[in-house]
Parts: C-alpha cells; structure tokens; sequence
C-alpha cells in the first residue's frame, strides 16, 4: 500500500512538470496561426457567431496571458464556442507556440 501512495504521490507531480517543459518557439508557430487571422488580423472586426463578439487584436498580448485564456477555452471555461472549437485542436505546444508568436507582435495581429 505505501508503494502505491509513493507511485500516486510521483504521478501527481510528474504532470505539471512536464507541462512546464513545454517552451514556446514563435517561428513554429507559422503555419498553426493561419486560422486566427481571419479574425484576431481585422482590425474592429465583429463576428456575429453566436451573438456579436468585438474581436480583440491579440499582437502584443503576454505569452502566458494567452496560454491561460487558449487553454481555458479548452476546457470549457470560456465559452465562445468558434474558439473552444480551435483550442481543442491545439496541444500544450501548440498553444505555447502560438503565444509566444503573438505575444511578440507589436499590437497588430501579422506583421
């Protein structure tokens, strides 16, 4: 029994470990990006899916601020159902490679 608590114990803290191995490489990011453009790349865009959503330009924004609001509408925590729809095609580095190309835009989407 004490084995087994060990081997749960390891378990538990080998995840968030390897979660924070994950880095993100911006030029990785090219070809997962093509779909936030049509978007996040129109400046006041508005789209109207399920109801009428301002857009926000993302360029610029903190790495870790979009990891954290890619992942929670991963899990359902944010609710837009076109963006929970995309992050649940992303894997962990994915979405860190995404963030780190965003956060190194200059407030525009694509330079």
């Amino acid at each position: 029994m004490k084995k087994l608590l060990a081997v749960l114990v390891l378990a538990a803290g080998v995840g968030p470990a390897l979660a924070a191995d994950v880095v993100g490489n911006p030029k990785a990011a090219q070809s997962k990006i093509e779909m936030c453009i049509g978007c996040h790349g129109i400046p006041g865009y508005k789209a109207s899916f399920p109801e009428v959503y301002q857009v926000p330009m993302i360029g610029g924004q903190s790495a870790k601020y979009i990891e954290s609001a890619l992942h929670a509408y991963k899990k359902g925590d944010r609710k837009h159902p076109s963006m929970r729809g995309i992050a649940t095609s992303l894997s962990d580095q994915d979405i860190a490679d995404v963030a780190a190309y965003y956060s190194q835009q200059n407030g525009q989407s694509r330079k």
